[in-house]
């Protein structure tokens, strides 16, 4: 079943991995480059699932994360954390700072895909 999966990236060469792999495999995804953009994009699409890149200038990933878990139309949706580095506080699928879940880059895509699956 196609789902509609949010990536909220700054970095151009992520951005276009993420969403090339998601769209191999079935799902439809809406691309933002950074907060702001995601947070509306969020807003008006109501994504199934929304990637976020927790390091990007302006508005970081955690700041992204509280104000969709503020609104209403978008509190329910699975948020789920793109790390270069694993976050402090992570364990087993249950990262800090209410992430549903954390990818850490460079992905193991088989794993990445097992991820995405567990949270659509």
């Amino acid at each position: 079943m196609t789902k509609k999966i949010l990536i909220i990236e700054d970095d151009e060469e992520n951005l276009k991995l993420f969403s090339t792999i998601l769209r191999h495999n079935g799902h439809v995804t809406l691309e933002a480059k950074n907060g702001m953009e995601g947070i509306r994009l969020a807003m008006v699409e109501n994504p199934n699932l929304i990637l976020v890149d927790v390091h990007m200038p302006v508005m970081n990933g955690f700041e992204v994360l509280k104000i969709i878990k503020s609104e209403p139309s978008t509190k329910n949706i699975p948020v789920i954390a793109l790390s270069a580095y694993p976050l402090s506080g992570t364990r087993k699928g249950f990262p800090a700072g209410g992430f549903a879940d954390c990818v850490v880059k460079p992905i193991i895509l088989k794993e990445f895909i097992r991820l995405i699956e567990k949270h659509l």
